[in-house]
């Protein structure tokens, strides 16, 4: 009798520690999950204040350079684009990720062009309101690439705790999918070529 009995509360003991095990797991994962979808709402939020700035630096460069239509309507349609492109953040996959940020590689591509159309206005280049705008897109391109590295850094927590032995065991991978981190554009590795 007293043999059952310690039977009993070995698979008790074995049961609860099992339980609790999975219950620590299972929140750690949660929490984790949760912070990669905040740090992706920051990545969107910075995105959408360089998209903000896009119409006054536009109309900025309008008021100096109104012959320029080609280069302010590319602006304007690559802002478009990238704003058009949403992501959920519980389903971002490789895919989903490219295409964002094809959409975002354009509109950075128009708004070189924009300012290299700029450097031939002297007098836009000493506009205040341009000076101005300049500086905050230059603060923005900052802001994305540090929200994009806590980003990834979020990422790399969250993947690495599902992909843990203990935590592959208890997890499905439908509720915890594996998350996509930000990716240098293919070709990036190559410094650009500058020619005078």
């Amino acid at each position: 009798m007293k043999r059952s009995y310690i039977i009993i509360g070995a698979i008790v003991g074995i049961v609860a520690i099992i339980f609790f095990t999975y219950i620590s797991i299972y929140n750690k994962a949660v929490s984790l999950q949760e912070k990669v979808d905040e740090k992706w709402a920051n990545v969107e939020s910075a995105y959408q204040r360089r998209s903000d700035l896009v119409p006054n630096l536009v109309n900025t460069v309008k008021a100096y350079a109104s012959h320029e239509k080609e280069t302010l309507t590319s602006v304007i349609e690559a802002r478009s684009k990238a704003t058009s492109v949403k992501i959920d953040p519980a389903k971002i996959d490789e895919a989903s990720l490219q295409k964002f940020q094809e959409a975002q590689s354009g509109l950075s591509s128009s708004l070189s062009r924009l300012l290299v159309v700029a450097e031939q206005y002297p007098d836009l280049k000493a506009s205040k309101n341009f000076s101005e705008l300049q500086a905050q897109l230059e603060g923005t391109e900052n802001r994305i690439k540090q929200e994009r590295d806590v980003y990834n850094e979020a990422v790399k927590d969250y993947n690495t705790t599902i992909r843990g032995f203990f935590s592959s065991m208890f997890l499905n991978s439908e509720t915890f999918p594996k998350k996509t981190g930000f990716k240098a554009q293919a070709g990036s590795e190559n410094a650009p070529k500058v020619q005078f």
